[in-house]
């Protein structure tokens, strides 16, 4: 298990921008594939973007073109610059990690998207 810290969250009108942190200790931060999920009140946790050990990325179809997940290995933190937030984007966002199969999550941070 892996200790992971996420900031960045709070309340954004509709069409602002956030940006979520997620800081992993270790010296294999590299070699972890990074994701963010989201879970909206009563509905499943979804992936939202994932970026592997190499960089490459991808994203959920209703977040491409807004999202952006990247990763600073030198700092061992991941990000999600988030654009064009809609009220549909409210939700806990998790941050996890995995390496050889096994995964770790964070404590989420609250994205809430409202004028």
């Amino acid at each position: 298990q892996v200790q992971l810290v996420e900031s960045g969250g709070g309340l954004v009108q509709p069409g602002g921008s956030l940006r979520l942190s997620c800081a992993a200790p270790g010296s294999i931060f590299s070699m972890y594939t990074m994701g963010w999920y989201r879970q909206a009140p009563g509905k499943q946790r979804e992936l939202v973007a994932i970026i592997s050990s190499s960089g490459g990325t991808n994203a959920a179809d209703a977040v491409k073109g807004r999202f952006t997940i990247s990763r600073n290995n030198a700092k061992n933190t991941v990000y999600l610059q988030m654009n064009s937030l809609k009220p549909e984007d409210t939700a806990v966002y998790y941050c996890n990690a995995e390496y050889v199969g096994r995964y770790s999550w964070g404590q989420g941070a609250q994205v809430t998207v409202s004028s």
